[in-house]
């Protein structure tokens, strides 16, 4: 199988290409040589054939080849609103997440986070996460890269979401799930896995950091329109849980046609 190398949009078939720094390095790491055979991609879907012309230190050209209209992602837009873990642990959840098919990733900072970002640190440990992401796709087969949202108080962005229509129809097609065990929490038994599949055309699953979103911030998530779900009695650790959410809906609903 060909090494698979994301380069910035945009790609076009039949151009002489130079890869940009962090795709020539790939290349050179991969000890490619000239006339090896390569896929790139640009996030936006597809992949194109590309043969490596000259292999230097400081320079990688390729020449581009057919694209191939590949899509590997899955039939239901999910988004991942996560209570951004601590240490590694958001970077594994970035990781993962995009292997399985995650169309957008929102990194909140809740009530009990223990990760908090601003200013430049958010900036740059975004683009920390869209580089984990984009090895993620390399290394996976998925063509579109997921969408990276800006570093959010929860708060903020509930209120920021967008109006879902009261129709029954509406409601089925764009669904907000809640990720919770408190008792409190009404509808909280409702399970998962029970969900009928093929229904939803796009999911928000919102989950909290270490400790849980508080019931303040679980009853403001009521009020925009999200529904309490259960993955089953286990207390699953704040990185997992969004995963564990995320390769349930997969399974249920599975790749596009």
């Amino acid at each position: 199988m060909s090494p698979r190398i994301f380069v910035e949009p945009p790609l076009g078939t039949d151009a002489d290409l130079a890869l940009p720094p962090g795709a020539a390095r790939h290349a050179q790491v991969l000890r490619l040589q000239p006339g090896a055979a390569l896929r790139l991609f640009d996030g936006d879907g597809g992949e194109w054939d590309a043969r490596v012309t000259h292999m230097g230190r400081s320079e990688v050209r390729v020449r581009v080849g057919a694209h191939e209209a590949i899509d590997r992602e899955l039939a239901c837009h999910v988004t991942l609103a996560v209570g951004m873990p601590a240490n590694e642990r958001m970077d594994t959840l970035v990781e993962k997440a995009t292997e399985l098919g995650v169309a957008a990733i929102v990194p909140l900072m809740c009530e009990r986070s223990v990760l908090r970002l601003q200013g430049e640190r958010a900036v740059k440990k975004l683009a920390h996460w869209r580089g984990v992401a984009i090895a993620a796709c390399e290394q996976s087969g998925r063509t579109r890269l997921p969408a990276l949202h800006a570093v959010t108080p929860l708060a903020a962005w509930l209120q920021a979401l967008p109006v879902v229509a009261s129709t029954a129809t509406s409601a089925e097609s764009h669904a907000r799930w809640l990720l919770s065990l408190d008792p409190l929490v009404p509808g909280v038994g409702r399970r998962l896995a029970a969900l009928a599949p093929g229904s939803e055309t796009s999911v928000c699953v919102l989950s909290g950091p270490e400790g849980g979103l508080s019931p303040a911030e679980q009853a403001l998530a009521l009020r925009f329109g999200f529904t309490p779900v259960s993955l089953g009695p286990r207390v699953l650790r704040a990185d997992t849980a969004p995963l564990a959410a995320l390769a349930c809906i997969a399974a249920l609903i599975g790749l596009t046609a």
